[in-house]
């Protein structure tokens, strides 16, 4: 299969027909496109079903159907996109810090996201952080608070190792933890087999998905469908009760086309 990427297929994806200059509007005007037309989906994982990082297959699952993704497909897809409009992109990887009590230690990396150059200095883009989406690129710039449409940022660093937290009605949340040492492609494909295949990875039992909207956040964790705006405020929640609702959720919601019958991904799901 060729590797050549078709970016005009993917800003069609994307809803986006204004100019592409490797600029920051326009990586702003992509981010948020990309993280409210191609959801966050873990259902390869949960159905045990092989997670593919070449681009042929990332933009055959991504672009060409219906269907998201997780971290090192969304990433490695937006930085295609990137690269082809000639934006200087180099990828990174993190430690997941979301779920983690404060005093526990550093896991692996498991989470890619991107640094991109622009004349305004660097910025880290990520369209594929499924706890908490970004919606728009951050400087890479510490101790500053970074609005965005849906939620408030900062970043903080000690020793080369910057921590990237998300303000929550609780208050401040780490997201992850990551330094500058570019990462290549053999170093994703490690980290991919484990998040995909591993009983400890969170994706291999549970269904994590996620869009972001102009003014709103869809996540659903198995059964829980969570309507969000921003900071994290929750503005609904409810249980989804059957394979016939969870297929209405997914194509409304996500805009998701499951590669098996959705009975099946409720099965994994409907206990």
């Amino acid at each position: 299969m060729s590797n050549e990427f078709h970016l005009d297929h993917y800003l069609a994806r994307i809803g986006h027909r204004g100019a592409v200059n490797p600029d920051l509007a326009t990586l702003t005007a992509l981010h948020s496109a990309h993280v409210d037309a191609i959801p966050f989906e873990g259902l390869n994982p949960l159905l045990s079903r092989p997670v593919l990082l070449d681009l042929p297959a990332v933009q055959a699952k991504l672009v060409d159907s219906r269907r998201g993704g997780y971290c090192f497909e969304q990433n490695a897809l937006f930085k295609a996109a990137l690269e082809r409009i000639g934006f200087s992109v180099t990828g990174l990887c993190a430690r997941v810090r979301w779920m983690a009590a404060p005093d526990s230690p550093l896991g692996p990396k498991t989470h890619m996201l991107l640094k991109v150059e622009l004349p305004e200095g660097p910025h880290i883009a990520d369209v594929g952080f499924g706890a908490c989406v970004l919606d728009a690129p951050l400087q890479l710039e510490t101790n500053i608070e970074q609005r965005t449409a849906m939620g408030n940022y900062r970043l903080v660093e000690t020793d080369g190792l910057y921590t990237i937290s998300a303000q929550r009605p609780p208050g401040w949340r780490t997201m992850y933890v990551f330094d500058l040492v570019p990462q290549i492609q053999s170093d994703y494909e490690l980290s991919n087999y484990f998040t995909s295949t591993s009983s400890a990875a969170p994706f291999t039992s549970t269904l994590i998905m996620e869009r972001v909207a102009a003014d709103v956040r869809y996540k659903l964790a198995n059964r829980r469908l969570t309507i969000e705006g921003r900071d994290g405020e929750v503005k609904s929640e409810r249980t989804i009760d059957g394979a016939d609702e969870l297929g209405r959720v997914l194509h409304q919601t996500f805009n998701v086309e499951p590669p098996v019958p959705v009975e099946e991904v409720f099965a994994k799901i409907g206990g």
